[in-house]
Parts: C-alpha cells; structure tokens; sequence
C-alpha cells in the first residue's frame, strides 16, 4: 500500500487583520473515507446554508469524469505544486495515494478573518495538521454505512483499478481508528439524512455563546447610554 505524508506548514509572516465583523468565521472540518459521499455532501452544504464558503484544494492528480478546474480542485503539475510549498502557500499538504493535495492559506484565513464559516473536505492525516492551527475548528467525520456498501460504492464509481480499490478498503481500516479525533460523526446510509445531520451541526455551532461578539452583546443589553460614551454620571 502506498503510504501517505503529511506536511504542515507555518503561517505566513504577514498575518491577516482581523475585520470588524460580528464574529470570526467557523473553519469546519469533514473527513471521510473515498466513496462514502462527502464531496456529494459538501457541495449540497455549500449550496444550502448562507454565508457558507466550500475551500478549494489544489491536487496533481488528473481530474476524473465530471471535475472542473477551480470548481473541484486546482489541478496543476508536480513542479507547481512544488514551487507553492517553496513559498509556503499551503497550510497543509499531503502526498496521497502517488498524488499531493494542499490546503492554501490565503483564502481561507481571508475568509474566516471575513467572518464567513469555511468549510474544509479534507483527509484525515491532513485534519490532524490543521486542527493544531485551528484549534477553534469543527470537526466531522462521515462513516459509510457498512464496509460492504463502501466497496460497492466504489466498484460503481469505477474510478479506480481493483488494485486501487483494495487499498482504499484497507487504508479505511486505519483512518476509522482516528474517529476520537473528531467532534461529531455522521453515519450516511442516507443522503438525505445525512445533510439534515450537517446542517443541524452547522446552525448549532453557529450559536454557541464562545462564538458571540461580546462586544456587540454587552453594547445592546447590558450597558446604558452613559457606560457606552465614557460619560458616567456622579454617584448619589
């Protein structure tokens, strides 16, 4: 089996100013084995809930029926892959299965300094790298309903030689045992279902008090008129 690297990135020198927003965006993580349904799920995510960003990775592989450049992935050749990394680009890479994928840095901090929620398909080596630098992130791992329904899945897919496809079936094997890792899991047997799972994870994480601009609470329902001004009147 072909193994997998991951290699992190530090983040750029130059940080991105924080904009006045009513808060930061929320960097949600979904990883998930191939041919379980997250690239489906992502997309339906994106194109539901508002203010909702889907980040773009950029990859070496050739892309397969039905993927469009800047639309799926960036897909660009190995040296400008490689001259990306020379310039610290990504948050994140990985070389997977003979193909490098990588996360960048400028969009999706520009996003999330924008106060628009991110989300992030990633693989599980590649989410262990990024909740260190996020730690605010959400995390969520997508589980096929069975083992026997993943390989069909991805034998009707047929994307992938048989030879392939075995090391897809073993390398879930290991990446389910990093299930503790994540905040929530997501068993699609249904897709509908499923997103309906999503999204009530989204909306909730959206209205957890850590993620309230306090300033903006304090401002309207606990400071009087003379606190926000400076101008406090004298005590009796």
């Amino acid at each position: 089996m072909n193994s997998a690297t991951t290699t992190s990135s530090t983040a750029p020198a130059s940080g991105h100013q924080r904009s006045s927003t009513d808060r930061r965006g929320i960097l949600f993580i979904i990883s998930a084995p191939s041919g379980t349904g997250k690239t489906t799920l992502c997309k339906q995510l994106a194109a539901n809930l508002p203010g909702l960003w889907h980040s773009i990775s950029y990859t070496t592989r050739k892309p397969r029926p039905g993927e469009e450049q800047g639309r799926d992935y960036y897909f660009v050749e190995e040296q400008t892959f490689q001259e990306m990394v020379a310039r610290n680009d990504f948050v994140e890479w990985a070389h997977v299965y003979g193909h490098l994928y990588g996360t960048p840095w400028k969009s999706l901090t520009e996003k999330i300094d924008q106060g628009i929620d991110v989300l992030l398909e990633i693989d599980v080596q590649g989410a262990m790298q990024i909740k260190k630098r996020f730690e605010d992130s959400v995390s969520i791992f997508i589980l096929p309903p069975s083992m026997t329904v993943l390989k069909s899945r991805l034998q009707i897919r047929a994307s992938d030689t048989p030879e392939e496809i075995q090391r897809r079936l073993h390398k879930v094997k290991e990446e389910v045992w990093s299930y503790r890792e994540y905040a929530y899991i997501v068993r699609n047997e249904d897709l509908a279902l499923s997103l309906r799972d999503l999204e009530s994870i989204f909306w909730s994480e959206r209205l957890k008090t850590k993620r309230l601009n306090m300033t903006w609470l304090e401002s309207n329902f606990i400071l009087d008129d003379e606190q926000k001004t400076g101008d406090h009147k004298d005590l009796p």
